[in-house]
């Protein structure tokens, strides 16, 4: 899709739903979550969040996150069993009900970020020990690990808190076996997501997973992955020659529009945010499509015509209750 079309469909966004009879509805920061006896119909509107709030809407960003979700969890089921059920819509994934453990595991490569919890924003601030690990002196934003690290946080709609390894298991959030199962999960998990990435031409910088246990205990990759949402991508043939000068890394994701957020408004605290710059918005979704095609190799298709809701709901009849 040409950045034409995009800009011509800026309004076409999902920003909400609102069905009835499909159970119990809980608003995420980007899904809308129907909760049934013993499935879950997520929705991934359009909604765009960082900074622990609603920042922007992003026209065909739930459908991009919903098919690359779709693309990576068959890449990755022979890793960890995920809880997809089925995806009746581009928007849309029933899911298995799953007892969902209460942390965020986050991978990361690289020392980068400018959000509340990046190491960056943190070695910055004059942080060295994260907890199950220490950083030396000396590094510059956006240089590579020398080891992967995990970054975990706590699950909350308000404000996440990083925990480590040590604080998950004294605090009971997951007893020792399950933190040392999970957390072995993930490694493998990004270091599948690195190796397909960068045969795509791409760095797998971070990303976060999430995981539940299914009536039997047994562990299940839930949520999203390796989504331009929940990773960070920049393009692997450009970074170190970059890096080397002293630039910013050419993204995939959302970064900019985060770094013109911080720019022009405190994010975190300032009750009212100044709009997106449309421009801006055209570009994230350019490049979440952008992304989705160079990832699945599929050319990103879309009904234009009829309305979003509309759509989804016809699709959703079959789960009506």
């Amino acid at each position: 899709m040409d950045k034409t079309t995009i800009t011509q469909n800026l309004n076409r966004v999902l920003e909400k739903t609102d069905f009835k009879n499909l159970g119990q509805r809980r608003q995420g920061k980007v899904r809308d979550i129907y909760t049934q006896a013993d499935r879950i119909i997520l929705v991934s509107t359009d909604r765009h969040s960082s900074f622990d709030r609603i920042i922007a809407h992003i026209p065909f960003k739930g459908q991009v996150l919903t098919q690359i979700s779709r693309w990576w969890f068959e890449q990755t089921k022979d890793i960890v069993p995920n809880h997809i059920i089925a995806m009746p819509d581009p928007n849309v994934v029933v899911v298995k009900k799953c007892k969902v453990m209460p942390i965020e595991f986050v991978l990361r490569a690289y020392i980068t970020g400018v959000t509340g919890t990046s190491l960056w924003t943190n070695y910055q601030k004059g942080q060295r020990d994260f907890g199950d690990f220490q950083l030396p002196d000396g590094m510059k934003k956006n240089q590579k690990l020398e080891k992967l690290v995990l970054t975990p946080t706590t699950k909350s709609d308000e404000h996440d808190r990083p925990v480590s390894g040590k604080e998950i298991v004294a605090e009971g959030m997951l007893d020792q076996a399950t933190w040392d199962s999970v957390s072995g999960i993930a490694l493998k998990l990004f270091q599948r997501g690195q190796e397909i990435a960068n045969g795509k031409g791409l760095i797998l910088v971070d990303t976060k997973y999430e995981f539940g246990q299914d009536e039997n205990g047994n562990v299940v990759l839930i949520d999203e992955i390796h989504t331009p949402d929940s990773s960070r991508y920049w393009k692997l043939d450009t970074y170190q020659e970059r890096f080397d000068a002293g630039q910013e890394p050419e993204y995939f994701d959302k970064e900019f529009l985060r770094l013109w957020f911080r720019e022009h408004c405190d994010p975190y605290n300032d009750p009212q945010l100044p709009a997106a710059p449309a421009d801006m918005v055209a570009e994230l979704a350019s490049r979440y499509i952008q992304i989705y095609e160079q990832i699945t190799g599929a050319k990103f298709a879309t009904d234009l015509d009829t309305p979003l809701v509309e759509r989804i709901e016809k699709n959703l009849q079959q789960f009506v209750l």
